[in-house]
């Protein structure tokens, strides 16, 4: 029994050497250090699109923040008349709209972080274990930059809904 241990446990550290000398032999400082280099720039793309998707959560914010001023203008007034009821049923609609679009808006860009983060993680892996997948990297780019420019143009939706509504207001609706 004590040999059948010591068997399994010679086996685990060969493997552990082994395992130990093929990455400190494929791997070497300089690798390390165009590996890093090469993923700067996905980096800051991420970092670009942290704030994209700040500016998208601070117009959703104000959307939802307008919706609450809507039901507390709805709820404090007593008489309403069918053109009031009619115009809070519009600004609701209109607000909902925008949210989704927002969301949306959001949800591209939530994705574009995540491709990106996953080609960062491609790019090392393809060094670590030596495969080569260029296809597999400028394919989650791709995907990554059509994200953003749904993600895009979904905000620039939802500038012309704001700007077509300032153009229109009529009326004082929350």
């Amino acid at each position: 029994m004590c040999r059948q241990f010591d068997s399994v446990s010679n086996h685990h550290l060969i493997f552990k050497s082994l395992l130990k000398q093929i990455i400190m032999n494929t791997i070497d400082t300089n690798t390390i250090a165009s590996l890093i280099q090469l993923s700067v720039a996905p980096v800051f793309l991420l970092a670009g699109i942290a704030g994209l998707l700040n500016v998208f959560t601070s117009r959703l914010s104000r959307i939802i923040d307008k919706v609450d001023k809507l039901d507390k203008f709805e709820n404090d007034t007593k008489e309403k008349s069918q053109e009031i009821i009619d115009l809070i049923k519009r600004r609701r609609e209109f607000l909902t709209m925008r949210m989704r679009n927002t969301n949306r808006a959001i949800f591209f860009g939530t994705l574009t972080g995540l491709l990106i983060a996953l080609v960062i993680i491609t790019i090392f892996l393809t060094s670590f274990f030596h495969f080569e997948h260029v296809i597999y990297i400028g394919v989650l780019f791709i995907l990554a930059m059509l994200s953003l420019v749904i993600s895009l143009v979904l905000f620039l939706r939802e500038l012309f809904y704001t700007t077509k509504f300032i153009n229109n207001k009529q009326s004082y609706i929350p």
